[in-house]
This record gives C-alpha cells, structure tokens and sequence, in this order.
C-alpha cells in the first residue's frame, strides 16, 4: 500500500493517511471487507509511527468507514450499508458533533479518547519510546522475580493439577483474601475475609459493581477531571454521568448537593487518594461530608484506591471512616505488579456482597486461583511491600526530574506534584498538541479526555516515570512553539 505523506503538508500526518485510505475506501479500490495492514506494517510502510497508524485507523473507525474485529486487525466495511450514510445517521452525527467544541484544524471524530490511550500501551515498544501519556509504570520497574518464583511454587506437582481442574472459589481464593483483609486492617479498614471478593482487574470490580447497582439511565457521581475510561465505561452502560469538580481538598459539596436534590444518584465514585490526573487526595473533613451526604441521599460512595501501593497507609479514606457502610472499597494490583495478571478485588457492606458476587458469577465464573495463591504468598512473605517501597523511592526521583523539566519547558503545574501523574498547563490546546505530537511518535493524554464534556483545555497529564526523557520536552517545546506562530499568523 503505497500512500504518499508530506511532513510539510498542512494537514498531520494523521490527517493525511486518514484522508488518503478514506478515498480508497469510498472509490472502491479498497473493497468491503479488505483488511488494512496491521499497525506495525502500516506504520513501516508510511515510515510513520504506530501512534500515527492507530490514530487514522480509530478516525476511519469514528467515520463508519472501517471496523476494528478483535484478535484480527480492522477491516473495511461496506459503505452502502453503512448505518451512518443514512439521513438518521447523519442527522445523529450532527448532533453529536455539534454537541463538543471540536478544536480549530482538527476534522470531527480525530479525538484521542479513552479506548485509543489505551491501546497505545500495546505499541509502545514499537514506537521504542518512553510515553508521556501512558498509565503504567516502566517495565523495566515491574520485574518482579519473587512473584515468578511464588507462582512456581504453588503450581508444582499436585498443587497445579488441583488449581487446573477445578474452578476457583466463587468470591475469590480464601488465603488471598484473608491476606487482603490483613493489608485493609492496615490502613483502617475494617473489612472480614467474607466481605471481600477478588475481580479481574480494579476495572472489572467497578464494572461489577456498576452492573449490580445500577440499570440504565441511572445518574452517577464522577469527579472531573477524571479518569476517561470511567467515563467511556458508564458511557457505555447508558448511564448519566454527573461531573463534580474536583480540588485539592475534595469534591465541590454544593454540586454534588444540587444533584443530590434533582438528580437523585445512585453512586459516586471517587478516586479519594493519588486522584487521577492530579494528583490531589481526600481530606478527613471532605471525607466525613461526603459520608453525610450519601446517608441523607441513600448514594453508595464507590472508592476506588488504586494507587494505594505508592500512597501513604494514613492518606485518608471515605472507608476507613464508614465502615464499609455507604461506601464500597476497590483496588489492585496493575499499576505495581504485573498488569498482565488482572488482580483486582472489592470489599463491600455485608448486605450487599451476594449481589456482587452473583454479579462476578455471571461474567467471569471465577477467577484464576494460581496467580491468587502466588500473590497471597508474596504478601504473606512481606515481598510486596518491600517492592512497594522501592517503587515509591524510584517514582519520587522520577518526579524531581519530570518537573523540572516539565517547568522549563513553559509548562505550569496546577496541582501539586504528588503520586505517579502529574496535572499540568501547557498553555495550548492539547488536543491540537496531541496530534502534532503523535507524528513525532509520542502519545500524550490531552485535558479534554479527564472531562466529561470534552471541552477544550490547554492542561495534560503526565506520567512521571515516562517523561523523565529530555528529548521529548525538546519535540514538545517546537510543538507548543509551532502552535503559537501559526495562531499568531490566523
């Protein structure tokens, strides 16, 4: 596939491989059904970057114009049928577009969004750079050989047999909980071995307990800015996502009382410590009014504390003061071990943990005992947590470095450096930024996408382990520069 591109041309590179498979597509040349090479070839091919690849694909996607099938790559659709050609499609199109600043020189539907980000975590050894978009930890800082060695212990002789045979226990496998309720003792929360069920993931418990609680069209409670894929995820479920601005202490009280009063929600979910993209955490005072408030409203706090692992134990928790009563605790273990495993858990009130774990029933049956039993020994062993402390040593050399490049580079931070992101202001129009950076192979998490809204904003988010790499505030500084002359010059 012979395309030619400029990096001259006043369109991104984006913009121009989208726009040149766009009128093959349509003339036919490539026909319904043709698969378009994958990433990596593509981007060979173009002598592009994969980041420039995948965000073509996903605006041919947004177009109606390709499919992505999973496991297969993405493949041509047939235009003719095409739901989105239609009069209906595109009165919908309209509204959609029209319902979003959509950003000067960037054609609708080429917004980096919660699903592209995160495919852009499986291409970043292709691309062979450190992300500054990215929300997991180098490699390189996940080896963790205790966790192979423990998992080869568990799974030899007789042992591996039984945990291949038969499936998991239904809330999760006992040891690994009794050691979670060790861990949960520690930081004040009291929670017994029979409140707590094990998921796949952190993501997978909010989804369970999103699909437990909550029927479509249901109002939830999200902070904003806030995590993006939480958004794209009740999204997704057809809920109504409530934002409720997010500062250095807590949520605003007087929105979320507003809501409260016309809204009614049922949930709201807060990433109380190490909040992402700031970096803020709960206060005690801010915590006991949240509590207050979901009594008075009948809301379950939904708390997920993810980052507990590179935050202090006596960072204060909506759980630690409820009780696990209006409040249902969510964790991890993705961002310090390896995210490949899928270890996740929730601890909930005792009323509502058989709906929970029918919940999990239902989806995933159970979960993988093995690599359960592996972690319970390295918590039991102490190992986890010493490898916890090495990582929060080597992310707080990480941050001195990352912000003081970041502050010479012209960039402001809003919230204070804390945790593992860093929440800063530009002065530019990230999502503009995003695709002028894509060209120069580096994915960047642009403001936009930590809004429900997805207005325009001049902030990003930064992964303190990832930019710690001079040359990409070089590329980053002629970006912003670029952007300024051009302005200048309309």
């Amino acid at each position: 596939m012979s395309i030619s591109l400029s990096r001259q041309a006043a369109l991104t590179l984006t913009q121009q491989l989208a726009e040149r498979l766009a009128e093959r597509i349509r003339t036919r040349l490539l026909p319904a059904g043709a698969r378009l090479p994958s990433v990596r070839e593509c981007a060979r091919q173009q002598g592009v970057s994969p980041y420039t690849v995948v965000a073509a694909y996903d605006l041919l996607q947004a177009q109606g114009l390709v499919e992505a099938r999973p496991q297969r790559g993405f493949f041509v659709r047939d235009i003719v049928q095409n739901p989105l050609q239609t009069q209906e499609g595109k009165a919908q199109i309209a509204i959609n577009e029209g319902s979003v600043n959509t950003p000067v020189g960037i054609p609708p539907g080429t917004r980096i969004n919660a699903t592209m980000l995160i495919r852009g975590m499986f291409v970043e050894s292709v691309a062979g750079k450190p992300q500054p978009g990215a929300g997991v930890l180098p490699a390189e800082w996940l080896d963790a050989g205790f966790l192979v060695a423990a998992m080869r212990k568990v799974t030899s002789g007789q042992a591996l047999r039984e945990s291949l045979v038969r499936y998991g226990e239904p809330m999760g496998d006992s040891r690994l909980r009794e050691a979670l309720a060790r861990r949960m003792q520690r930081i004040g929360i009291a929670a017994g071995p029979g409140q707590i069920i094990t998921t796949l993931g952190a993501t997978q418990a909010l989804d369970i307990v999103s699909r437990a609680l909550l029927q479509p069209g249901d109002p939830v409670m999200v902070e904003e800015p806030g995590w993006a894929v939480e958004y794209a995820r009740l999204a997704a479920m057809g809920m109504r996502v409530l934002p409720v601005p997010r500062g250095p202490e807590g949520p605003d009280m007087a929105v979320m009382q507003r809501y409260c009063e016309t809204m009614a929600p049922k949930l709201y979910v807060s990433v109380s410590v190490l909040h992402n993209p700031t970096g803020y955490s709960l206060s005690a005072a801010s915590a006991h009014e949240v509590l207050q408030m979901a009594q008075r409203h009948g809301f379950y706090v939904v708390e997920d504390d993810s980052y507990c692992h590179i935050a202090p134990d006596h960072a204060p928790r909506v759980s630690v003061l409820d009780r696990l009563q209006r409040s249902i605790y969510i964790s991890g273990f993705a961002k310090v071990l390896v995210p490949n495993w899928r270890l996740g858990y929730l601890a909930a009130p005792p009323e509502l943990v058989e709906r929970l774990l029918d919940t999990k029933l239902l989806s995933t049956l159970s979960t993988p005992t093995p690599m359960e039993q592996a972690l319970a020994l390295c918590m039991e062993q102490g190992q986890l947590r010493r490898h916890a402390e090495r990582l929060r040593q080597h992310l707080a050399q990480a941050r001195t470095r990352s912000v003081a490049l970041a502050q010479a580079a012209g960039c402001r931070f809003v919230a204070e450096p804390a945790g593992m992101f860093g929440w800063v202001d530009t002065g530019v129009d990230t999502e503009v930024l995003t695709q002028l950076l894509l060209d120069q192979g580096y994915m960047i998490a642009p403001g936009a996408m930590f809004h429900a809204s997805r207005g325009s904003s001049t902030c990003m988010r930064i992964n303190f382990a990832t930019t710690q790499d001079a040359a990409f505030w070089r590329v980053f500084e002629r970006a912003v520069a670029q952007m300024r002359a051009q302005a200048q010059k309309s």
